[in-house]
């Protein structure tokens, strides 16, 4: 019978975003594999809490960076777990602070899920910029892309040997049922996209180029919540659109959405991954997407999608326009989302793991 271990995992909230979620999804999954997982957080969110599972022992850190580091330092020297994996910058940079007082760093993991171009919070910055510190202190070091890894070996000189990809685990559970190309084919000609109302997520491109596609009854679903919001509603109304566009805010229930949808559009300047992307095609949804870092990995050469370069407004309209037209066969883009499940992922954190001895 194998040992049951002790994993404690550390993020900064269960907030809406896409790392928070992993974070819950391989809690949950280790939980479910016997293991016995503590999550560590500054804050109680309940955008992603529905993702963790009563199994995993949830523990609230003091409030202020100061406090909490300090409070997760003296819960790494009481549970001495066997690895202790946090996500996010800043949260990175704290749980490494916590380890070398705990006298655990060796067996701490870092994973990074964004690239430094999107830390725009000091502290997060600050984090990032210590990478080829943190990185060489740690135990190990996880980045969610090839184009991530390679980034902060190249730009912030971190040890190659140390510096793992793990895909994140972005496949849905469960899985959507299989869809045929003529189900697809009839349904309204609806264009859905996903993410935080951000900068980086650069819908005004997206919303310039739907402005371009023929036919009134075209419609766009952008789901997600943000400091944007105004700026795209406005837009919206500048392009003549308003009344085809939708921002309904953040959803728990994206499937319902995908499964309305008849193509998924992705605009960002920068993406390390993409958990969008695979849910869409988990759907059988055709992806046009910018060629933005991660979502090439994802799609490969344009085999479960189209790519199309950063900013291009009309690029990006005529993918659209052609992924409508035509949206093609969903059952190899099913059977590429299925790549990303959630046992691949843990299988592959596992391996980490067992390597820090």
């Amino acid at each position: 019978m194998t040992e049951r271990r002790k994993l404690l995992f550390y993020t900064h909230g269960l907030t809406s975003g896409g790392a928070e979620r992993v974070v819950a999804r391989l809690a949950t999954g280790f939980a479910a594999r016997g293991d016995h997982v503590l999550l560590a957080v500054d804050f109680e969110a309940q955008e992603n809490s529905h993702l963790l599972s009563p199994k995993v022992d949830l523990r609230v850190l003091p409030r202020g960076h100061v406090q909490s580091t300090l409070a997760l330092a003296r819960l790494l020297r009481r549970e001495s777990p066997d690895a202790s994996i946090s996500a996010i910058s800043v949260s990175n940079l704290k749980h490494a602070v916590a380890a070398v007082i705990a006298g655990r760093i060796n067996r701490s993991i870092l994973t990074y899920h964004g690239f430094y171009l999107s830390e725009h919070e000091r502290l997060s910055n600050i984090g990032y910029r210590l990478t080829p510190v943190l990185s060489r202190l740690a135990g190990a070091t996880v980045a969610v892309s090839d184009q991530l890894r390679k980034d902060l070996i190249a730009n912030f000189n971190a040890p190659a040997d140390k510096v793992t990809t793990i895909h994140n685990p972005a496949a849905p559970e469960p899985f959507p049922d299989r869809l045929s190309l003529e189900e697809l084919a009839a349904r309204s000609p609806t264009v859905v996209s996903m993410g935080r109302l951000a900068p980086d997520k650069d819908y005004t491109t997206l919303l310039r180029a739907f402005a371009r596609l023929p036919g009134s009854e075209t419609r766009l679903v952008i789901l997600g919540e943000g400091p944007e919001r105004t700026k795209l509603q406005d837009e919206a109304r500048a392009l003549g659109v308003a009344e085809r566009v939708s921002l309904p805010g953040f959803k728990r229930d994206i499937e319902s959405e995908l499964a309305r949808a008849r193509c998924f559009a992705l605009s960002s300047r920068r993406e390390t991954f993409s958990l969008a992307c695979v849910e869409a095609l988990a759907h059988g949804l055709p992806v046009v997407a910018t060629d933005c870092g991660g979502p090439s990995e994802i799609l490969g050469k344009h085999e479960f999608g189209a790519l199309v370069p950063v900013g291009d407004v009309e690029g990006l309209a005529q993918a659209i326009k052609a992924a409508l037209a035509q949206p093609g066969d969903p059952v190899p883009r099913q059977d590429r989302a299925r790549d990303f499940s959630l046992d691949a992922a843990l299988d592959a954190y596992d391996s980490v793991i067992r390597a820090l001895g």
